[in-house]
């Protein structure tokens, strides 16, 4: 039976024990649940409430249609020997092209969504759809596959370091697609078909959009689960970090270094284990011993401090015993509320440590109140969210138990709940800068001031090849607020001229990403614990000749930033990420889809990162329908072809669009 409820804007459908609702969500766009027996209001996904739109809902028989803009939802009964179930289709409003379809898994048995009951109204969850020869798919998060179209691959959806599940993708076949449910699952994008699957959920929900050109897609699904903030100006500058400076005079004793040498900086990172205990959230008064007058010099030195805050709770905190008594920890299934292994301050050997759990209100003011006094009301004002899948040992969401509810619903949303804690509390304070460093997020992380950071990556070429990809991956995911650890995070000899030459070639892409910023467990390594500090990390640890190089980076920089906030003020608004896929520019050119070692800054500068050692020349795609001029050279060239472009030591081949208004300061 197919309805039209709600003052005719709402098509549902009944067949059997299954309801399936279609019904408008922002511009162009459509959101469907289904489940069994009825629709649940109170199950978390990503969307916001949506903008009101003109629709257009019709019934009759066994077939309706739901027209929101330029997209049309057709929703068809469709008989088959085992019964009927309902199909959905998504067609462009204008010309009836099909964008996306629901497919049967067999012709006999079953139909498009499959319920396996796992008792007490959960159950394993699927929704398939057709495939499409020639589709590529992009977003889906960051992944370290080392690939930009996603087509052909399976992906788990669940959160780990340096793997963030964000279950939105843009296709080249003109439409957006969101997964709108924080389940443990997986997603498989095969030639024969897509399958999405939760592995123990209530009900289905997913949301689709469509635009012209990929721009628009990006534009809708920022609507649909919030537009970032305005990124600070200070934040467009450089960020200086190593594993962990162990003092405040060690941390000091850096930055008046970086400006003794005139070299620009922002922000400097003060990392783990500068705290009393895990879950104390302040810090160890005998390494630091005034955190006011640290904060107070590094003000006057015009460089801001990012503190490390983890979001797990040692049984030897202070804070444990009150969090774990008024429920504010995660709870789980079997066993003790423990999550992790961790080796704290003054324990000789591993013990086991919790959550919190952000999904609860009160655990989210409760961690705040502690951030506030002893941090924010010291100073401090920039954040890093380490840890923040979160980093459970062994890897079973399904084994946790939430606030909003079981592990295996609602674990990918962690991340994001983590980041509203902090931004909750900072907006309450009056202040409206919100920067958190987050190593996870989920759909709707942007909207709390989330700046994603890939993780605990290798310090290897294959792995900033694989940098690339990833980030481009991520902007497309809706997450504008992107970096990396600039040389790789595990290992890298400083005294090495190979290494050398990979830190190099690194900073010189970072300059071009959203977020320019040093990191890294150098050599030598020590054992992980409260006493290592890891190899230095500074921008003078590698040589005079490197150095040189670097600095020129570091200067680069600085003279694109007013360029790069601009990028971040339409990202602000409009949706649309600063560092970008060529698809995104120029949609009609098939193989600006293809290219996935360039990227766009903005709409009118095109980088070419240098991705192999020893590399002089590297071959470089300049889009067509424009010409390019050499930003070091000034040489132009037409687009539409491939050209061989010099690599010398201290650049990377960049363009400029013709007719492009910014200056750029190469």
């Amino acid at each position: 039976m197919i309805t039209i409820r709600e003052d005719g804007r709402v098509l549902e459908v009944r067949v059997q024990h299954e309801v399936l609702r279609v019904e408008p969500w922002g511009p162009d766009s459509l959101r469907v649940r289904a489940g069994q027996h009825t629709i649940l209001d109170d199950v978390p996904g990503a969307l916001v409430p949506p903008k009101p739109v003109a629709v257009t809902v019709t019934a009759e028989d066994r077939t309706g249609t739901i027209v929101n803009g330029a997209l049309t939802a057709i929703v068809e009964i469709a008989p088959s020997d085992t019964g009927d179930s309902a199909l959905v289709r998504f067609v462009r409003s204008g010309t009836g092209e099909e964008l996306l379809a629901e497919q049967r898994a067999h012709f006999w048995w079953p139909g498009a969504r499959l319920y396996t009951s796992d008792g007490n109204g959960y159950a394993r969850l699927e929704q398939r759809f057709a495939a499409h020869p020639g589709e590529r798919i992009y977003g889906l998060g960051q992944h370290t596959h080392g690939r930009l179209d996603q087509k052909g691959m399976v992906l788990d959806l669940v959160q780990r370091n340096a793997e963030v599940s964000i279950p939105f993708l843009l296709s080249n076949r003109g439409y957006g697609f969101l997964w709108n449910m924080p389940s443990v699952g997986r997603v498989e994008l095969a030639e024969n078909g897509t399958r999405w699957v939760a592995d123990s959920a209530r009900q289905l929900d997913y949301w689709v959009t469509t635009a012209s050109e990929p721009s628009g897609i990006l534009a809708n699904y920022a609507d649909a689960t919030g537009h970032t903030p305005m990124l600070p100006e200070w934040a467009a500058g450089f960020w200086q970090s190593k594993l962990r400076y162990r003092t405040q005079e060690e941390l000091l004793a850096v930055a008046r270094e970086h400006k003794r040498r005139g070299l620009p900086i922002s922000v400097i990172v003060t990392d783990f284990f500068h705290w009393t205990h895990l879950g104390d959230w302040r810090f160890d008064p005998a390494d630091w011993p005034d955190p006011e007058a640290m904060i107070r010099e590094l003000d006057e030195l015009g460089i801001r401090l990012m503190v490390s805050i983890w979001p797990s709770v040692s049984p030897l905190s202070e804070n444990y015993e009150t969090m774990l008594d008024d429920g504010l920890l995660i709870a789980t299934e079997q066993g003790m509320p423990f999550h992790a292994p961790w080796k704290d301050k003054g324990f000789g050997t591993r013990l086991p440590v919790a959550f919190y759990d952000p999904t609860n209100p009160a655990a989210r003011k409760f961690v705040w109140d502690k951030v506030k006094r002893n941090y924010y009301d010291k100073g401090v004002r920039v954040w890093w969210l380490d840890a923040s899948e979160p980093e459970i040992q062994p890897g079973h969401p399904q084994n946790l138990r939430f606030h909003t509810g079981a592990g295996a619903e609602v674990a990918n949303l962690y991340p994001r709940e983590h980041a509203r804690a902090f931004h909750e509390g900072i907006r309450a304070e009056g202040d409206d800068e919100v920067v958190l460093l987050c190593r996870s997020a989920w759909a709707g992380s942007q909207r709390y001031g989330a700046a994603l950071w890939s993780g605990d990556i290798a310090a290897t070429w294959d792995s900033l090849r694989a940098q690339v990809r990833a980030g481009l991956n991520v902007a497309v995911s809706g997450i504008p607020w992107w970096t990396t650890d600039i040389g790789g995070f595990h290992g890298g000899d400083p005294d090495s001229p190979a290494y050398r030459e990979l830190m190099v070639r690194w900073f010189q892409y970072g300059v071009f990403c959203p977020l320019f910023r040093l990191h890294g467990h150098r050599d030598p390594r020590t054992e992980f614990g409260p006493d290592m500090e890891g190899g230095p990390n500074e921008v003078w640890s590698y040589g005079e000749e490197a150095l040189g190089l670097i600095e020129e980076s570091l200067r680069l920089r600085e003279r694109l930033r007013p360029y790069l906030l601009a990028q971040m003020r339409v990202a602000h608004e409009q949706g649309i990420p600063p560092m970008r896929p060529l698809f995104l520019g120029f949609p009609g050119d098939e193989r600006a889809w293809e290219t996935d070692d360039e990227f766009l800054l903005g709409p009118d500068l095109l980088v070419a990162p240098v991705l192999s050692p020893g590399s002089m020349s590297r071959t470089v795609y300049l889009p067509h329908g424009t010409d390019w001029t050499d930003a070091w050279t000034g040489d132009t060239h037409h687009g539409g072809q491939a050209i061989t472009a010099d690599t010398p030591p201290n650049r990377i081949p960049a363009y400029v669009r013709a007719g492009a208004p910014h200056p750029f300061g190469f």
